[in-house]
């Protein structure tokens, strides 16, 4: 076959960008085309290969495949089971157990099919009794395991430590002092990008949060040592294995979002370089709530479908649905089906795991990811240098930052410059929520001692919300 790109000849990027130039006809390159991101990235109309002065680093940790995830609170033990079993047979492929309180393990994982399922754990509660057990249990049943604990994400969500600092951090040791294959802690960043957070924040902030526990275990001595064929931290006469787990939520700027997952890739093996561990992470993925809505709710199916693209393109390698009715509805057979199936069209019918890494090489995501990676990287140094996450949240320097990026999100949405459908724009009057409210879907109180101020998540829809439903008759 011949070469039909000899029969052409090369275009420089300074001639296309005389050519749009002249088309503009004297009007403003700049001004017309470059439009400036949250982040502070400047967007050009197009990206060539002469804008790179060296080739692209492959990202590191990019898995071949992903897993659809389902997630299922445990409340009731038969009936999280039997939810279980059926969300595995109608396709998915991987479960994630939310619980605040203990339960019966044997009951949860009654005839589950260990050997092609992958389990996650979001446990509001520490307990390194109840964790060794159930560490037992599924080691016995040779289950693929991440337990997700997350000391730091507790306490910039609800302002406290599971117990005080001393003690959670002691569990935690005791806890990866047993030999074990599973992955235990977790970097959870959901809560800064639903609180307002830029991706530059969020990513730094993940490099900040995960550092805290390398920096405390890289001085830590664990015995025995962990064995797991992971990660392998040089601490004080220990060799100690640390797989972290990152949950990042995907908002609705398509391409930033692909760019972030593997920005946070390159910043994590950066960091891990550092402490002489396996550069590669775990990524799990859900849909922000931030741009969630409860009117015109069905629009919620469109903007999750496209934020589950960008965690696929991105290379995540689990991805959980949110239901189009979560905010307002309490979990059922219609909306959690309705959730898992559009990951099966993207991956059964779409092709979505047909190619791995399929944004490698592309220029306007390869450049936005080195620039968001360049730009996270500046703000976590920053954080260090101000005495660390920890820190920084105890001055309330972080909650403050997210705060007024959170500010600014919300006048451009209050201005309609953000545009969410059906609720600040192409609005249906008709539309009327109030008898359907299962779940109250709006920021709630709850007066508590603290001691830092918790990271608030916050829908840019809500005080909208609110006056339509005053309004409803």
């Amino acid at each position: 076959m011949s070469d039909l790109f000899k029969d052409f000849d090369s275009v420089s990027a300074r001639e296309w960008k005389q050519k749009i130039q002249a088309d503009l006809k004297g009007a403003d390159y700049n001004e017309t085309l470059v439009w400036q991101s949250r982040e502070g990235i400047h967007v050009k109309p197009f990206y060539h290969p002469d804008d790179f002065e060296k080739a692209f680093t492959p990202i590191p940790g990019q898995p071949s495949t992903w897993n659809i995830a389902q997630h299922i609170f445990i409340d009731d033990e038969a009936i999280a089971n039997n939810l279980a079993i059926d969300a595995i047979e109608r396709g998915a492929e991987a479960i994630i157990f939310e619980a605040e309180n203990e339960f019966d393990i044997k009951k949860i994982f009654k005839a589950f099919p260990f050997n092609k399922t992958t389990i996650y754990f979001k446990l509001t509660f520490l307990s390194e009794n109840f964790f060794s057990k159930l560490k037992q249990f599924l080691s016995e049943k040779k289950a693929t395991v991440y337990y997700n604990i997350d000391l730091i994400g507790n306490l910039t969500l609800s302002g406290n430590w599971f117990h005080n600092l001393k003690e959670d951090h002691k569990i935690l040791e005791n806890i990866l002092s047993e030999n074990s294959s599973e992955a235990i802690i977790s970097v959870d960043t959901t809560g800064y990008q639903n609180a307002g957070a830029t991706i530059v924040q969020q990513l730094a902030y993940a490099l900040s949060h995960a550092n805290e526990y390398l920096n405390h275990f890289d001085n830590v001595t664990l015995s025995p040592s962990i064995n797991s064929g992971q990660a392998k931290v040089e601490g004080s006469n220990s060799q100690q294995s640390l797989e972290i787990t990152f949950k990042v939520a995907i908002g609705s700027n398509y391409f930033f979002e692909i760019a972030k997952i593997r920005a946070l890739r390159k910043l994590y093996a950066a960091l891990a370089s550092e402490y002489k561990i396996s550069e590669t992470c775990h990524i799990i993925a859900v849909p922000s709530k931030r741009n969630k809505t409860l009117y015109d709710y069905n629009v919620n199916m469109l903007r999750t479908t496209t934020e589950c693209m960008s965690a696929v393109l991105g290379g995540a390698d689990t991805i959980c649905n949110l239901p189009y009715d979560a905010l307002y509805h309490k979990s059922n057979e219609f909306g959690e089906r309705i959730s898992r199936n559009q990951l099966l069209v993207l991956k059964e019918e779409s092709y979505f795991d047909t190619v791995s890494n399929a944004a490698d090489g592309t220029y306007y995501i390869e450049s936005l990811t080195d620039e968001l990676a360049e730009k996270a990287l500046e703000l976590f140094k920053t954080i260090e240098k101000g005495g660390g996450f920890l820190q920084q949240l105890k001055e309330g320097k972080v909650q403050q930052k997210i705060k007024e990026s959170a500010e600014k999100e919300q006048k451009l949405y209050d201005g309609g410059k953000l545009k969410l459908v059906g609720t600040n724009y192409h609005t249906n009057p008709e539309d009327c929520m109030k008898e359907d409210l299962d779940l109250y879907p709006f920021v709630k109180t709850k007066p508590r001692k603290t001691i830092i101020e918790p990271i608030i998540e916050k829908r840019l829809a809500e005080q909208t919300e609110q006056e339509r439903l005053k309004q409803e008759s």
